[in-house]
């Protein structure tokens, strides 16, 4: 999908707003202030604490290793082309262990167990607004997990997967967001990731 971008998020300002593909799982795209791009669903507030005029949605994801522990599970997502993190929305009614499970399994085909929060990401200065008039700020638990069960599959959710060591995954095309969980992943860090302010902008390919 084409499209071009200029971005400078650091500094809260005035909102900016602008359009964008996003399908329900989505927790990652690339946000900028300038788009183009066809089929425009979401709407993307950027301002100081805009999240007070909408809701919290709550997402979870999971860094999920190989056998060696040296490379990790990426998706490549079939609704913007671009490499994530596994995971999605948690629905009302579940726990985060089984939403994070539920997402994992129908995008990968694996049965996970859940071993440990990575981190917890945030921004109050940016909102999603979507058609059917919900606006939410986004709360993502990204969790380290192990394969129980299961055999690597694609979904319809999913046009690539595989594991990736840290060097190869820097070269893939993914967002702002997905970037920081993995490399927090990669870090293992004993210490819980509080991220209040998370980027919303597009990693492009360094390859």
């Amino acid at each position: 999908m084409p499209w071009t971008h200029h971005c400078n998020l650091n500094k809260p300002g005035p909102v900016q707003t602008g359009f964008f593909v996003l399908a329900h799982e989505s927790l990652l795209l690339g946000v900028c202030q300038r788009f183009e791009y066809t089929k425009p669903m979401v709407k993307v507030n950027i301002g100081h604490q805009v999240g007070k005029d909408g809701s919290l949605a709550v997402g979870c994801s999971a860094s999920i290793f190989d056998t060696t522990q040296q490379k990790v599970l990426l998706i490549r997502r079939a609704d913007n082309d671009r490499w994530a993190v596994p995971g999605g929305y948690m629905e009302p009614g579940e726990s985060l262990s089984e939403a994070c499970k539920r997402e994992v399994l129908e995008e990968t085909g694996l049965t996970v167990k859940i071993q440990r929060l990575i981190g917890v990401y945030t921004s109050p200065n940016i909102l999603l607004e979507y058609p059917d008039g919900n606006k939410w700020q986004l709360v993502v638990l990204h969790f380290e997990a192990i394969a129980i069960d299961g055999v690597l599959a694609l979904s319809n959710e999913t046009s690539e997967i595989g594991y990736f060591s840290q060097s190869e995954a820097e070269n893939l095309q993914m967002s702002s967001l997905d970037q920081q969980r993995m490399m927090d992943g990669f870090s293992r860090k004993e210490l819980t990731v509080i991220c209040d302010d998370f980027a919303f902008g597009a990693i492009q390919s360094q390859g």
